[in-house]
């Protein structure tokens, strides 16, 4: 159904299909770059993902004469740079150490930790809290799976149960979706994912044996006793300031300043406050925290860099698919199981926040309900439209692929790139774009997401 789907699209008439080249370009730069020419690849990156970015930008502006859709590309990635980066400053300055023997039971606690926590914080501010640790944990018999079991759970699954967890979500309560809606609906899906992903990983991680030994810090100590050593409590203050900043949305909560562009209203107020708390963070960081977590701006240097291109490379991608979306000659291939798949496929390879909209866009358009009203949307989450609870199972479908299928390349969610960077950072061989999807994508996170589709999507058991 997919496949017919998109072979019957059009571009839109202004955007040439050749537009997406740089996109894939820089795609698979990224994949091949540091297996066939590292060397230049680790000098260049920037240079080669700015340029990509700025010819689509060029292209844009002085061809298609479109303003529109680069002042909010523009806007979306400031935000996000600037969230990533605040996260990063404020989790770098609080140095975590646990004190206990690196088993696949104490790994897997470690991860279903974070998956909770992700809920609480998202899926970066769990992510960015917890690798550093999780690393140190397993410092004797690190592997490169466990780092993507980490992405797997924390970065991505985790964060399923509230808008807070991912982007997606949160695109979807700033719509009008209720903020309790995810938990009510989302939790077992959830509850499935994270338990699979879990039990998947730990098998894997009792067969790592060659490496392992007890540590010998903990061997002194009781091993009954699990203990957290937390340096820097004070930048949790800090961290806490920038997630609380998340909701200052002038889109959403009224008397707020904001840049009036295009009938719309474009944020500056929650990055100040995100880049002062970040300067905050870093200025009166522990300096034992800091040198604990080896800190250093080269990892989000390389996320903001990199995804300056993609965000930019990226529009015509988008916006083909949010063409053939719209069309409605396509209405009669909106069904749940579509939705999973076309919305999951397109969430692994481009930024998820933005493919969330797009297919609830063409969800609420089968049913001539618009997304840009909080009415609507509110109705559509909650079944009391006139399709009834038929769009209920639209938005579950949604939104479990949106989050689930993050996980599936480097890219589709903005944690998976941080984790890497730092894990390569700290020494650890990690695998290229497309052996990640591979060598473990495919085997190991696909069987999870075709259980959840299965149970809940296709049966509707929950």
């Amino acid at each position: 159904m997919l496949i017919n789907f998109i072979l019957l699209a059009q571009p839109p008439h202004a955007l040439p299909l050749l537009l997406i080249i740089p996109f894939l370009l820089l795609i698979g730069m990224i994949a091949a770059g540091p297996i066939f020419f590292g060397h230049f690849w680790e000098h260049n990156y920037k240079t080669v993902a700015v340029t990509l970015g700025l010819a689509v930008l060029a292209y844009y502006l002085l061809v298609l004469q479109d303003y529109h859709m680069p002042v909010h590309t523009l806007a979306e990635y400031v935000s996000f740079a600037v969230l990533l980066s605040s996260l990063y400053i404020a989790a770098g300055g609080i140095y975590i150490n646990i004190n206990a023997n690196a088993t696949p039971l104490m790994n897997v606690a470690l991860v279903a930790v974070g998956a909770v926590l992700a809920n609480f914080v998202g899926t970066t501010g769990a992510s960015l809290l917890l690798i550093r640790p999780f690393i140190r944990l397993n410092v004797h018999r690190i592997k490169p799976y466990q780092i993507i079991f980490f992405i797997f759970i924390v970065s991505n699954a985790g964060g399923l149960l509230t808008p807070l967890g991912d982007p997606p979500l949160f695109i979807g309560f700033l719509k009008g979706v209720p903020f309790f809606w995810t938990l009510q609906h989302l939790f077992v899906p959830w509850l499935a994912a994270v338990s699979v992903l879990c039990l998947i990983f730990f098998l894997l991680d009792r067969r790592n044996k060659e490496h392992f030994r007890p540590n010998p810090d903990v061997e002194a100590k009781n091993r009954e006793k699990t203990e957290w050593h937390v340096t820097g409590k004070r930048n949790l203050i800090w961290l806490g300031v920038v997630i609380g900043a998340i909701f200052l949305d002038p889109n959403v909560v009224e008397g707020l300043p904001y840049i009036a562009y295009d009938g719309g209203k474009l944020s500056f107020l929650r990055e100040i406050i995100q880049l002062s708390a970040a300067f905050m963070c870093y200025r009166y960081s522990s300096k034992t925290a800091l040198a604990g977590n080896q800190f250093s701006f080269g990892p989000i240097l390389e996320v903001v860099f990199l995804f300056f291109g993609i965000f930019f490379t990226m529009m015509p991608a988008l916006q083909l698919s949010a063409a053939i979306a719209s069309a409605p000659e396509y209405a009669r291939f909106i069904t749940p199981n579509f939705l999973y798949w076309a919305t999951g496929s397109l969430s692994g390879f481009l930024d998820n926040a933005p493919t969330y909209a797009n297919f609830l866009s063409l969800a609420m358009a089968k049913y001539d309900m618009a997304q840009n009203s909080v009415v609507e949307v509110r109705q559509f989450a909650l079944g009391t439209g006139p399709a009834g609870a038929e769009t209920i199972v639209l938005l579950e479908a949604v939104s479990l692929a949106s989050v689930l299928f993050g996980a599936f390349t480097y890219i589709g969610n903005g944690p998976n790139f941080m984790v890497k960077a730092i894990a390569e950072s700290a020494g650890i061989k990690m695998p290229s774009f497309f052996g990640y999807v591979i060598r473990y994508s495919i085997p190991f996170l696909l069987p999870a997401l075709l259980l959840v589709w299965f149970l809940v999507v296709h049966l509707r058991l929950f």
